[in-house]
């Protein structure tokens, strides 16, 4: 869901953050404190995250040892699980649209700097195991190069130096609070984009919330537009790393086997029944608000007029293009209304050549079964 103040300054720059914002350091994290906190005795449940993302490294060490009452001060913690994060920087994967966002920025000469509470050393490393990024970043500032941390506005008041340009020609995107309200006291234009599911209420400072990167419309801020839009769709081969298409396969709705860290939203593509064929196929991934879910849920809608129950049987997706992010509608009739809107721009774009080809997908008409007992 997008939600946008009045624009009433043009940019020139972007300050990007780095951890949650184009990198999915959120994963590592977790993956890492699983592990670590076993020998406590203890399980990282992930009721901190909201007290360590956009903290400096320090202050996310003393919230673990302080929420999970370790036995030990934070200098001993971080000294025992900084080596083990470093080790992890080379699988931290990009977010959505962070490739596609930093070529577009950089293709079209927009100066753009890294701020990022992280410390320089690592924010280096980090960004060498992704092409082209180092280079495409005029400026990089580490939050051991000034003297206070985001929220304060210091580094990116640093930046914008660096960059030699006024604040208020700059545009933040950041992905936490402490970075949204750092943006603001510097005095410059922020995008949040965050990296809590169902906290947009937090971010109420930001000049524009967003659901992810792929939503990001760079000409609202008088920056070039994105030209990759085709049809009022966004071709999954401009911003997935994983390949052209994204699939996964499952029964019925329940459990799909589809990569959910990808944004929240509506995409569509080519669904396979074994036994009945290959449909054309519009989906959400999201946050069902009726069932108040804890994870995301994968739903999809075969088309071609097809009316009947497909629960339980053997299911194929490939998944081609993005439609939109996800939305809360005040009414049933704006909702339904929406949905159809979504399934005529998923028939008209499941013509073109670049979405139709992968009708033939031998993926989609492959039996599960079969494929199991092979393995």
């Amino acid at each position: 869901m997008s939600i946008a103040k009045p624009l009433n300054k043009l940019v020139s720059c972007v300050i990007l953050d780095l951890d949650g914002t184009l990198l999915n350091t959120d994963g590592i994290v977790r993956d890492v404190l699983n592990v670590f906190l076993v020998k406590y005795g203890k399980q990282w449940d992930g009721r901190e995250a909201h007290k360590i993302i956009g903290k400096t490294p320090f202050e996310a060490a003393a919230a673990v040892v302080k929420d999970y009452g370790l036995p030990c001060e934070t200098d001993e913690f971080m000294a025992e699980i900084t080596p083990i994060f470093s080790d992890q920087w080379c699988n931290i994967k990009a977010l959505p649209g962070a490739n596609r966002l930093i070529k577009h920025l950089s293709g079209h000469g927009v100066p753009m700097a890294v701020a990022s509470n992280s410390p320089r050393v690592d924010i280096e490393s980090k960004i060498s195991y992704h092409q082209g990024w180092k280079e495409s970043f005029s400026v990089i500032i580490g939050g051991d190069e000034v003297q206070m941390g985001k929220p304060s506005p210091e580094i990116f008041l640093k930046a914008a130096k660096r960059l030699n340009v006024e604040p208020s020609s700059c545009l933040v995107i950041e992905d936490s609070v402490p970075g949204v309200m750092g943006g603001k006291a510097a005095e410059m234009e922020v995008v949040a984009v965050p990296s809590l599911p169902k906290a947009t209420h937090l971010y109420t400072s930001a000049d524009e919330v967003i659901n992810s990167l792929l939503d990001l419309r760079p000409e609202k801020w008088g920056l070039p537009p994105f030209q990759d839009w085709v049809e009022g769709t966004l071709p999954i081969e401009s911003w997935y790393m994983g390949g052209p298409v994204i699939k996964g396969f499952g029964r019925g709705s329940k459990v799909l086997g589809i990569p959910t860290e990808h944004p929240s939203g509506v995409y569509f593509g080519w669904a396979g029944l074994p036994t009945r064929g290959v449909f054309k196929m519009v989906m959400s991934i999201g946050w069902n608000p009726y069932f108040n879910n804890t994870e995301k849920t994968v739903e999809p809608w075969l088309l071609h007029e097809f009316g009947e129950d497909f629960y339980g049987e053997e299911l194929r997706l490939v998944i081609v293009g993005y439609i939109r992010p996800e939305a809360n509608f005040p009414y049933l009739e704006s909702l339904i209304a929406k949905i159809h809107e979504d399934r005529e721009i998923a028939e008209r774009a499941l013509h073109l050549a670049i979405y139709l080809n992968y009708r033939d997908d031998p993926y989609l008409k492959s039996s599960l079964r079969a494929n199991s007992k092979q393995s």
